[in-house]
This record gives C-alpha cells, structure tokens and sequence, in this order.
C-alpha cells in the first residue's frame, strides 16, 4: 500500500514535520507491513493541478496500478488531490482512502471513502456540508491552520460521527492518532 501526500501552499519543512512526526510510526514498522509514503512535488500553485499530481502517481506506481493507495491531503492540495484520486480511479486504481485536513471549502465527493480533519469545529461544521465521511476530527481547543500539518501529534480534539445529525463526539484525541486509526483500518480491508 501507498499513501500518497498532497501538501498544501506551504513551506516543505512543514510536510517533512508532519511526515516524521505524524507518519514516522507507520514507515519504521516491519517491512511486510510498511507503507511506502510518496510526496508530490508542490512548488507554488502546483498542489491545486490534478493532472500534476495523477502524472507524479503514474511516474512511481505505474506498474502498480491495482496496489491500494491512501490520499493525505492539506489546505490547497486537496483540491489536487481529489481530482488526482478520481483520474487514479479512472485507469483502475485503488483508492483505499481521501483523508483531506483543512480542505475548507473543497467540496469532496467519490466511491471511496473521505474523512476530514479541521482545525477548529466552525471549519469542521462548514466543510462538512460539501462532503465529508462518517469518521471525522476537529481540533478543540482550535489551532491555528497550519499546525494542523506542522504537529498533528500536539493537535487535540474530537474524532465524531458526521452521518448522525448533530455530529456528537465519539472520542478525545490528537490529530495524528485520529489519522494512525484510519491507515490501521484501511490496510486490513
């Protein structure tokens, strides 16, 4: 399995904290179970081009075109990302999961599931209304909008049920936890 990173409009140190601190758990495990992370080049306003990241996918798992792979997304490049996700799709890869954090305002939509995290509950609430999974987190007490991507580790909050109405907590916990959760439950299936 892959998981595939498609940071934001922001500097790289940030994707390289979020990748060690955040993702460093699910590379240093054994090597059956390793995830290879792959990074898409963002430079400038490249993180909102689908086609550029579906090219940078297709340049590293061509060949691997039915191996599943996990979108992890950020501000800006989730608008690349899910239109990245939909082309894999389109040439029969496998879209394990979209997991957008801070995509405000992208609307999300696909046969696969989508989980978003937010940095506090008014982007969480508001994003939601374009799209979003059952499984959810928004930060609380809320963070600013990058250290949702600097240190999700040190980013508290709540991981809710979005198909219920009113969106009741289902648990306390960090950002990163929220997102190991996911990647445990996607790489079993």
């Amino acid at each position: 399995m892959s998981i595939i990173i498609c940071p934001g409009i922001n500097e790289p140190d940030l994707t390289e904290n979020f990748v060690s601190g955040c993702l460093g758990l699910v590379c240093d495990r054994p090597q059956q179970n390793a995830a290879n992370i792959l990074i898409v080049p963002s430079q400038g306003f490249l993180s909102l081009s689908a086609l550029h990241s579906w090219q940078f996918l297709r340049d590293r798992l061509g060949n691997q075109i039915k191996s599943p792979v996990i979108f992890i997304s950020f501000s800006a490049g989730v608008v690349g990302a899910i239109g990245a996700a939909y082309l894999w799709q389109l040439i029969g890869g496998c879209v394990k999961a979209f997991i957008a954090i801070d995509g405000w305002g992208v609307p999300l939509a696909g046969n696969f599931p989508i989980h978003r995290l937010s940095h506090d509950y008014f982007t969480h609430w508001s994003s939601c209304l374009l799209g979003s999974g059952q499984n959810n987190f928004y930060a609380e007490p809320a963070v600013d909008h990058l250290s949702m991507w600097r240190s999700p580790q040190t980013v508290k909050g709540w991981w809710v049920d979005s198909s219920i109405e009113y969106f009741p907590p289902k648990g306390h916990l960090t950002a990163a936890e929220f997102l190991h959760m996911l990647i445990e439950r996607y790489e079993v299936k």
